[in-house]
C-alpha cells in the first residue's frame, strides 16, 4: 500500500503497436461506508521511472477490494486492450485540447505584454515623461496584444488548426522544452498577418489618446476578450 492508499498490483502486460505496456489494477478505500473503488493504470513496460502512466476511470465500485480484484482478473485480454487504447485516446486528446491551447498563448502573450509595457503610474497625466524607449516597449506590448486580441475572436478548433498549420501539421506539445520557440513561431506569423501601424504613426495617437489605450490594454487582459 503506498502513502497515498492505493493499492497496486500487477494484472499483466498487454502489446500495443510493437510497444508492451504494464497493466495495473489499483484499488482505494472510499466514503463512510468501507466501499472499495478501482482503475486501471498503464505504463510503458520499458518506460523510466518519470515516464507518465495513464489510467481509466474508476470503474469498479464494490463493498469489498476482494471482490474488485476478482472482477477485474475475470477480464479477457481484448477489453484489457480496449481500455487501454481509451485511456490513451483520452489522454491524447487532452493534451491536444484546443480550449487549453488558445488558453495558454493568451495567458503567454499577457504576461509578456505587461512585463513589455511596465506598471502605469496612477499619478501620471497622458504623454507625460515618456522616453523614446518607454514608448517602443509599450508599442512592443501592443503588438503583442493586437495578436492577444485575434487570438481571442477565433473558434479554439480553428485557433488549434492555425496553429497546426503554421507548425507544417505539427501538434502543439506543452510539456516539450522547446515550446517557447514553437510559440514565437505562431506568434510571429500571425503578427505579419496583421496590418500594424508603424512605430511612428502609433506613437502620435497612443501620446494623444493613452487614457484610451490603457483602457483597452485593461479589458483586454482582465477580461480577455473584445468583441
Amino acid at each position: 500500500m503506498s502513502s497515498d492508499g492505493l493499492h497496486r498490483r500487477s494484472v499483466g502486460f498487454l502489446d500495443r503497436d510493437g510497444t508492451s505496456w504494464s497493466c495495473f489494477l489499483v484499488t482505494f478505500q472510499c466514503g463512510s461506508h468501507g466501499q472499495w473503488k478501482g482503475y486501471f493504470a498503464f505504463r510503458p513496460a520499458n518506460g523510466g521511472p518519470e515516464e507518465e502512466e495513464i489510467r481509466t476511470a474508476d470503474i469498479f465500485l464494490e463493498a469489498s477490494e476482494a471482490e474488485i480484484d476478482r472482477k477485474a482478473r475475470g477480464l479477457g485480454r481484448p477489453l484489457l486492450s480496449g481500455l487501454l487504447s481509451s485511456a490513451m485516446h483520452l489522454r491524447e486528446r487532452e493534451e491536444r485540447d484546443p480550449p487549453r491551447l488558445r488558453a495558454w498563448f493568451r495567458d503567454m502573450l499577457r504576461d509578456n505584454s505587461r512585463e513589455l509595457a511596465g506598471r502605469w503610474e496612477p499619478g501620471m497625466e497622458a504623454g507625460e515623461g515618456r522616453t523614446l524607449a518607454e514608448l517602443r516597449s509599450i508599442y512592443a506590448s501592443y503588438r503583442l496584444d493586437q495578436v492577444a486580441h485575434l487570438i481571442s475572436l477565433l473558434h479554439p478548433e480553428d485557433f488549434q488548426d492555425l496553429v497546426s498549420r503554421i507548425l507544417d501539421g505539427q501538434s502543439f506539445d506543452f510539456g516539450a522544452r522547446d515550446r517557447l520557440q514553437f510559440a514565437m513561431m505562431v506568434v510571429e506569423h500571425i503578427e505579419g498577418l496583421l496590418p500594424l501601424p508603424p512605430f511612428e504613426l502609433w506613437a502620435q495617437d497612443y501620446l494623444a489618446n493613452e487614457e484610451a489605450y490603457r483602457l483597452y490594454t485593461h479589458a483586454l487582459h482582465r477580461e480577455g476578450n473584445l468583441t
